[in-house]
């Protein structure tokens, strides 16, 4: 599995954000059971820059906590067997032609509002990224939350990657 992060904003962070991201990314894959080895890109970035992208991409002009950018579309969340066929038919499109691991996608987090959520939620900044970071992992994985329904399911699951890695409020 190859984590790349990026770190692109003059805020910092006091916590071992490298080893709370790949830890969360690790165990969501685990827990997916996802067949392939994979490739998953992260870049931390600040609210000026993240609003950019989520006008860009969502035309919504606010700055928000973390994006998804997904590069499988699944038929049923986290359901590998149904998107299989695929992926193994047009495997240009989705593996890294460099390594061979199976692109997941991308996420982009707001350091800032790590640090806004973590002192709004009364909990520690390690927990707040690695909620962001569950939870987009899990939107890599075709889940959402538009539903309430869809939302219970994703906030399950969220909560269980966590409690696995003794990450909690």
């Amino acid at each position: 599995m190859t984590v790349n992060i990026e770190y692109d904003t003059e805020k910092a962070l006091d916590l071992d954000y490298k080893k709370i991201i790949e830890s969360v990314i690790d165990k969501a894959v685990e827990d997916s059971g996802c067949p392939y080895e994979t490739e998953v890109n992260v870049t931390l970035t600040d609210n000026d820059e993240i609003k950019k992208i989520n006008s860009e991409y969502r035309d919504i002009d606010n700055p928000t906590d973390v994006l998804s950018f997904p590069m499988i579309n699944f038929y049923t969340p986290g359901d590998f067997g149904g998107v299989s066929e695929e992926i193994e038919q047009s495997p240009q499109d989705y593996f890294n032609p460099d390594s061979g691991e199976l692109m997941l996608g991308d996420i982009v987090v707001s350091v800032e509002k790590v640090v806004e959520q973590a002192e709004k939620y009364g909990h520690s900044q390690e927990r707040e990224l690695a909620f962001l970071v569950a939870h987009s992992m899990l939107h890599l994985f075709g889940y959402d939350h538009m539903e309430a329904e869809e939302t219970a399911l994703m906030e399950a699951k969220q909560r269980e990657i966590l409690d696995q890695l003794g990450i909690t409020r």
